[in-house]
């Protein structure tokens, strides 16, 4: 039999575990591990509240989640209940599957005032995540700054401009949907450093924007380069201009719109305040073989919150070797050290769809496969479950996250899916075991 402990339980780690049962079968135990008591991460958390067509991927890790050989262990944080070390003395493989669920940082002075959050804080905030309930954003000023071209930051910017009749059939959290209803939000700036060629903002996103009842997209003609310029890129891109190109021709706000104003080579500077976020300092660029070099051009902009969308980071782990630059591991295709392996976001970075995890899972047990060499003789999952017995761990099982699951639907406002427990405390009281 072998054992196999994968730390995380959003996509990479259940692509991981499905890829361990059609290796072996049988012949494997498959133990999934999550700080939180609920499973999916990603999913869960990081995915908009209102792309429930996405979130129904989860359906297919339940497929996996359900099989004998597979177990959710959930509600046990590494570090504080169990190390990598004792892991890697209990089973045959470890797998770090834990994603890049921290922001990376602005770099910028004005950075530490209050108003001034990361996507992973702003978007957990708005999904739930217990970490980031408490994160109260105050949204009574009319302008909110948005730094990042990438998908996230439109997600953002769709949350900021909703109106509440659009968040019907989301499972936004009812904190949230309370804060965005009093918001005095009027206008939303995309802040990016280069121009709309190099954003990485996907068609169908960018659309969603131009769909929504009081959102008023707008693009600077002047920021657009030539059309004939877009020639050259790819069919994605290409129908992102085309989108970005439509907001240009876009003048004429009713009185109740809510702007979103794309302002390309814009740099953030600094962000001014004394005691909360009060505006930010920008400094127009220009493009040097692709870079954004600073033209001494400044300007400010006023706001009340600003959301730095520019990237995500994997949380380092004691005793496990980390790559600063590129905010994940250090490993060589997968491989940290002998015995521990990383896969996902935590292997490569934050880079590619919750797809492209599928292949990387299948990829990282090819090579534990290779590794393993006869029976090791660990003792796997009955050697963890005496470990927690012995340290009082209070362990939530699959079983437990469907009572909560239950619970969570069964709380749910009119048209909404679930609401969501958001204190770790109320998801342990729903299994019934507190």
């Amino acid at each position: 039999m072998r054992h196999i402990a994968i730390v995380g339980s959003g996509p990479a780690g259940y692509y991981t575990a499905e890829a361990a049962l059609k290796q072996w079968g049988d012949e494997v135990h498959v133990d999934i591990f999550d700080t939180l008591p609920v499973p999916f991460g990603l999913i869960r958390t990081g995915v908009a509240p209102d792309h429930q067509s996405i979130k129904a991927v989860a359906r297919r890790y339940e497929n996996t989640a359900l099989t004998r050989n597979v177990r959710f262990v959930g509600n046990v944080m590494l570090g504080r209940d169990v190390t990598v070390a004792e892991l890697q003395d209990l089973y045959d493989a470890v797998v770090l599957a834990t994603g890049a669920p921290h922001d990376r940082k602005l770099g910028l002075p004005g950075e530490q005032l209050p108003g001034v959050f990361g996507s992973a804080a702003f978007v957990g905030w708005y999904n739930g995540h217990p970490q980031f309930t408490g994160l109260d954003p105050q949204l009574d000023h009319d302008t909110a700054v948005i730094v990042g071209n990438g998908n996230v930051a439109l997600d953002v910017a769709r949350i900021l401009a909703k109106s509440e009749a659009e968040f019907a059939g989301s499972d936004i959290v009812a904190h949230a949907l309370a804060a965005l209803h009093n918001s005095a939000v009027r206008r939303i700036v995309i802040l990016g450093r280069r121009g709309p060629h190099q954003i990485a903002m996907t068609p169908k996103e960018l659309g969603e924007l131009a769909k929504l009842e009081r959102a008023h997209p707008v693009v600077d003609p002047a920021d657009l380069p030539p059309l004939e310029a877009d020639a050259g890129l790819d069919t994605g891109l290409r129908k992102s201009l085309g989108l970005l190109r439509a907001f240009a021709t876009n003048q004429n706000p009713r009185a109740d719109d809510v702007t979103v104003e794309f302002d390309f080579f814009a740099a953030p500077k600094a962000i001014l305040g004394d005691t909360h976020v009060e505006a930010v300092e920008v400094e127009r660029t220009r493009l040097e073989n692709g870079k954004a070099i600073g033209t001494g051009e400044t300007y400010r902009i006023p706001a009340g919150i600003v959301v730095a969308c520019i990237g995500y980071q994997t949380s380092p782990i004691p005793d496990v070797p980390y790559d600063e630059q590129g905010g994940r591991f250090a490993n060589i295709e997968g491989r940290i050290a002998p015995g521990l392996y990383c896969v996902g976001w935590a292997r490569r970075g934050p880079t590619g769809t919750i797809g492209t995890n599928r292949p990387d899972g299948f990829a990282i047990v090819e090579k534990i496969a290779a590794d393993m060499k006869g029976d090791s003789g660990k003792p796997g999952r009955p050697g963890f479950d005496a470990l927690a017995e012995q340290r009082g761990i209070q362990v939530v099982k699959f079983t437990d996250w469907q009572k909560i699951d239950e619970a969570e639907v069964a709380a749910a406002r009119d048209g909404a899916p679930r609401e969501k427990f958001v204190e770790l405390e109320k998801m342990i009281e729903a299994t019934g075991r507190a």
